[in-house]
Formats: structure tokens, C-alpha cells, sequence
């Protein structure tokens, strides 16, 4: 399916840059007002993180939704996970948040949430698409049926309170040092306060947003910063979130950093134990470690793969009835909790595995040794580098050589202008001289 606007996570690009202009962004509330119309005032939640663009963008969809007569509530800076439960919560049609999540501040992108507080399918997207690319002059409201639009005040606390019932009763973390890197986003507030409210003595980083700090040399992309201060403190554990705070990554107490692989592989540990996994195994991407594979099967669990997403995690864990599912990258989605990843509830659910295990968290977080895995992206101007003949024939030799010992996954980003090259196996040294030939490859013809 060829997409104009969306792709792996909603509309992305470079603010004040096409796509992520004011126009298209109007666009977008008028389309969607339109797409969900079914006779009755429509209501849509509107949350954003902490970028200078998004008070732009933010303002053009208001216009957007208002002018084919849907109510918005704005809820400010607020976790993307925040607006999928509000989404519910407040009845709301739909839901958006706007964020590029770990990308830059100059970046900003608009994710959508059906009424379920899922995020949309393909088929919505498409549509939406369609209409954003017709003359919407004749959907436009009468003057008396334009939408309203206010501020909501009391969102956050209704999202941390949330956050902590998930939580078995009497559950608290009096005794635990842990520090919390917001990544100066939309969950600067929100993370720091619920998890002093549950008794951890709480050390904040990446909590002074400034519009444009955002993810710069914070959160679970950029995790040094976090180490450094999980040692300077003498820290139990390290949390780091993203920029919409819809992924997390953890920082053990000796400085190592355990990543989405490792966090699933310790739910499904847990949970199994307890008799609540659901759907015999967990769900993940094509891009998880084969360790992690390999340890789900030594415990009789499967880990049926979708392609790079979280949406798509999340509709396949909804279609074969799974209850645990994410990606590497720190998207861990529990959906007796939540609909999408949340990097606050996952954090919490960790804490509470170490509270109950009193031991370290290096102990409790290492569930499997990862197999070497090697990611190269390569930025490409224009075109479509894969379809290059030199280049598919690299990678078929490449596959040949890795034979059932390892994998290559090849594709291109659904967020910037790159393609990833990840291969990963047994043997490190082949695993590199793969991905180095395919990069070089890619490079000429990028």
C-alpha cells in the first residue's frame, strides 16, 4: 500500500516542513471529523508533548476539528498512553497526540486513537488520506454547528492514578533509589510524581522542557547520561523514558542497560508464573534478538513476529488473544492494562518484580544472553535504494552465508529517510562482514 501521509506510527516529517505543516494538519482534524461522522456531536482528545511545534500544530487541528463541528478537549503536555486511556475514559470519538516521539525537537508528528484507544488501522489511514486529498469545503459545519474547543485541567492525575492501580494493592517502593529520565517530554511531570507517590526515593532527569531539548542527550535513546547518574547516585535502578513517553528503558544498579527484549522476556517469566499470560507466549517484531526467541522456547513459549510497529504488536495480540507483546526498542504493551505501549506502566510493573524478588535488578532483569545483533542505518536521498539489483543480490548472499545460525532484516524506516540494516547471529565476525558489505553496497546506491 503506497502512503502519502502516514506511516509506521501517524504522520511524521520535519515541522513547518511538509507534511508536517499547519495545512496538512487542518487537514488531518477535518478528515477525521468527516471519516468517524456518524450523526451524533463528535469529541476529540488532544494531547502533545513538549516540542515548540506542537503549540503550531496543536492550533491548526483545533481548527481543523472545530470547522466540521467537533468539540476538542486539550489536555496539554501528557503521555501518548495518556491519551489513549483519556480517549476512553471521557468518551471521546477519537484521540490524538501530538509527537515525533524520539525523534528531534524540529521533527513533530500527529498519532490518531480509534474510540477504543487503538491506534488506527491501515484501512482508516487510507481513508483518512483519501479525504485529506479531496475538497473538504462541503463537509464544513453551519456557523451555529462549529466545534468548541477548551482546556482540560486534573488529566494528569487521572493518568497517574491510572498508572498506580495497576499495581497489586498495598504495592509501594519505600527502599528503592531510582532515577527517572523524562527525556525533557510529556512525561516530565507525570513519571516523576507517581513514582514518589509509591514511596521510591525518586532522583528526576531530563524534567526542564524548554521546546527544544527534547530527547537531546536524554531518554531511551540517548541512556549514557542515565548510567552516569545511576552510578554518581548509587541508584537501585535507572528508568528511561522517550519523548512521548510510550517506550522505556531500564538501567540496571551495575550500569547496564536492559532493553524491550529483555523487559518482555521478564513479564512473561512472571506472568506465566502467576498464571496470567495469555495466548501462550508473548508477541514481538522482526527486529527483537533471536536470544530472546530462543528463551521464550526454553520455557514452551512462542513468539510469533509482526513487522516494526507497535500498532502492529497490538492488533495481532488483539486478533490471537496475546496479553503481552513490544518491541526492542522499549514499546511494551500489557493490554489487561493499556492499549498501546506505556513506558510509565511497564516501568512500574518491572519495580514491582524487583520488590517482590528482593534482589538486584541485575539479577532480576538478565533473562537471556542476546545473541550478536549489529544495526547500521544508511540515509538515502530519494528513490527506493532495495530495489537496486546490486543491492538485492548482497543481501541474498548475505542470507546464504547466515544460513539457519542468524538473520539479516533489511527495511526501510517508517519515520525518517533511512534504511536499517540488521543482521545478527552466532558468529559476531560474520555478522559484521554481512551488514559492512550490505552498507557499502546501499551506500552507492543511495
Amino acid at each position: 500500500m503506497t502512503r502519502r501521509y502516514f506511516g509506521t506510527d501517524g504522520i511524521r516529517g520535519t515541522a513547518n516542513t511538509a507534511p508536517m505543516t499547519p495545512d496538512v494538519a487542518m487537514r488531518v482534524g477535518q478528515a477525521v471529523g468527516v471519516h468517524y461522522r456518524n450523526g451524533h456531536r463528535q469529541r476529540v482528545v488532544i494531547g502533545k508533548d513538549t516540542r515548540l511545534s506542537g503549540y503550531m500544530i496543536e492550533t491548526a487541528m483545533v481548527a481543523g476539528f472545530t470547522s466540521v463541528g467537533v468539540d476538542v478537549f486539550l489536555l496539554g503536555p501528557i503521555p501518548t498512553p495518556a491519551v489513549a486511556m483519556l480517549t476512553r475514559s471521557m468518551r471521546a470519538d477519537y484521540g490524538v497526540m501530538i509527537s515525533a516521539s524520539h525523534n528531534p525537537f524540529d521533527d513533530n508528528g500527529i498519532k490518531l486513537f480509534g474510540p477504543d484507544g487503538f491506534k488506527l488501522s491501515d484501512s482508516d489511514e487510507a481513508h483518512i488520506e483519501d479525504l485529506m486529498d479531496s475538497d473538504l469545503s462541503r463537509e464544513l459545519a453551519a456557523a451555529a454547528e462549529l466545534g468548541r474547543a477548551k482546556r482540560v485541567d486534573g488529566v494528569l492525575d487521572r493518568y497517574i492514578e491510572f498508572a498506580k492501580r495497576t499495581l497489586p494493592r498495598r504495592m509501594n517502593f519505600e527502599g528503592l533509589r531510582v532515577v527517572v529520565d523524562c527525556a525533557n517530554g510529556a512525561a516530565y511531570k507525570a513519571a516523576p510524581l507517581a513514582l514518589w507517590e509509591l514511596g521510591a526515593d525518586v532522583i528526576s532527569m531530563g524534567v526542564e522542557p524548554d521546546g527544544f531539548n527534547i530527547n537531546r542527550e536524554v531518554g531511551s535513546t540517548s541512556p549514557d547520561a542515565l548510567v552516569r547518574k545511576v552510578h554518581e547516585v548509587r541508584a537501585d535502578i535507572g528508568i528511561a523514558l522517550d519523548g512521548d513517553a510510550d517506550r522505556v528503558v531500564i538501567v540496571d544498579e551495575k550500569g547496564n542497560i536492559v532493553d524491550g527484549d529483555q523487559l518482555m522476556a521478564l513479564v512473561a517469566s512472571f506472568w506465566k508464573q502467576e498464571e496470567r499470560l495469555v495466548g501462550g507466549g508473548i508477541v514481538a517484531t522482526v527486529m527483537s534478538n533471536l536470544g530472546l526467541e530462543r528463551y521464550l522456547q526454553s520455557e514452551g513459549l512462542t513468539m510469533p513476529r509482526t513487522q516494526v510497529g507497535d500498532r502492529y504488536v497490538s492488533e495481532y495480540m488483539r486478533e490471537h488473544g496475546f496479553n503481552v507483546g513490544g518491541e526492542q526498542s522499549g514499546h511494551i504493551i500489557l493490554s489487561d492494562y493499556s492499549t498501546t505501549g506505556d513506558g510509565l506502566i511497564a516501568a512500574l510493573q518491572v519495580l514491582a518484580m524487583v520488590k517482590r524478588e528482593s534482589k538486584p535488578v541485575s539479577e532480576v532483569c538478565h533473562r537471556f544472553e542476546r545473541v550478536p545483533q549489529i544495526l547500521t542505518n544508511v540515509r538515502f536521498k530519494s528513490g527506493q535504494p532495495l530495489a537496486d539489483s546490486e543491492v538485492q543480490k548482497v543481501i541474498a548472499d548475505g542470507q546464504s552465508k547466515l544460513g539457519n545460525s542468524g538473520r539479516l532484516v533489511i527495511r526501510p524506516s517508517g519515520t525518517e529517510p533511512l534504511i536499517r540494516v540488521m543482521g545478527e547471529g552466532d558468529n559476531a565476525d560474520l555478522v559484521q562482514s554481512i551488514v559492512n558489505d550490505i552498507v557499502s553496497v546501499l551506500q552507492r546506491a543511495a
